[in-house]
C-alpha cells in the first residue's frame, strides 16, 4: 500500500502525518508512508486544501484531519 500526505508542513499537515503512522504502525499494516510538499504535485491531485490523504494513490480527503476510525476504514478498504 502507499500513502501519501500532502502538505507544505503546516501544523495540520504534520498532524495528519503523526496520525497516519500511529495507526500503520498500532495495526501492523504494510504501507510506504510518503510526504508531497511541491505545490505542483499537490495540485496535481487536484486538492486546494491541505492536508490531504492519498492512499494508492486515490485522494480520500483534504482540508481537514479525518478521525482515526475514518483513516482506518480507508487503510482496510485499499489493503
Amino acid at each position: 500500500m502507499n500513502i501519501k500526505i500532502l502538505g507544505t508542513g503546516c501544523a495540520k499537515c504534520e498532524a495528519l502525518e503523526k496520525k497516519v503512522r500511529h495507526i500503520v504502525e498500532a495495526q501492523g499494516i504494510n504501507a510506504e508512508i510518503s510526504k508531497v510538499t511541491d505545490l505542483k504535485q499537490i495540485m496535481s491531485y487536484g486538492v486546494m486544501m491541505t492536508p490531504g490523504l492519498v492512499i494508492n494513490e486515490k485522494v480520500v480527503s483534504f482540508g481537514s484531519i479525518p478521525p482515526e476510525s475514518q483513516i482506518l476504514n480507508w487503510l482496510k478498504e485499499n489493503s
